[in-house]
């Protein structure tokens, strides 16, 4: 289902308040899903540590939430923006597809956590709808 007006300014709201905290929400998203989903810590085995608190999870998890927010940026072109992170996971990190809709379980169980007042029931279902357009954007190069 396409994203509405009404939820693109949703999404666009709600962004500009997560996008300033990109490290700190990234690796709570990124490292609820390691916890949660024990299978998704195969493609991070080479980090030290994958807890929360690691350098490594926040490091990747800024780029996670860096990714969405250009993907925000261009809300309207999200599938040329993720193109080449596309690629990149699936011809050289040979991720799962599968595991992006995880992430993007985790990311708004974050979003709702840091920003509860502003997380209403509408700005949920835009959010999901974004992340599940950005999901489908990076398994493009996987058809």
């Amino acid at each position: 289902m396409p994203l509405t007006d009404a939820d693109k300014k949703h999404v666009k709201s709600i962004w500009s308040k997560a996008s300033g905290k990109a490290e700190e929400l990234g690796a709570q998203a990124l490292g609820r899903m390691l916890d949660a989903f024990p299978n998704t810590k195969t493609y991070f085995s080479h980090y030290s540590d994958l807890s929360v608190e690691s350098g490594q999870v926040h490091v990747h998890g800024k780029k996670i939430f860096d990714a969405l927010t250009d993907a925000v940026n261009h809300i309207d072109d999200i599938t040329g923006a993720m193109s080449a992170l596309s690629t990149k996971h699936a011809h050289t990190l040979r991720v799962d597809p599968a595991n992006f809709k995880v992430l993007s379980h985790t990311i708004l169980v974050v979003l709702a956590l840091y920003f509860p007042a502003d997380f209403t029931p509408e700005v949920h279902l835009a959010c999901d709808k974004f992340l599940a357009e950005v999901s489908y954007a990076l398994a493009a190069k996987y058809r």
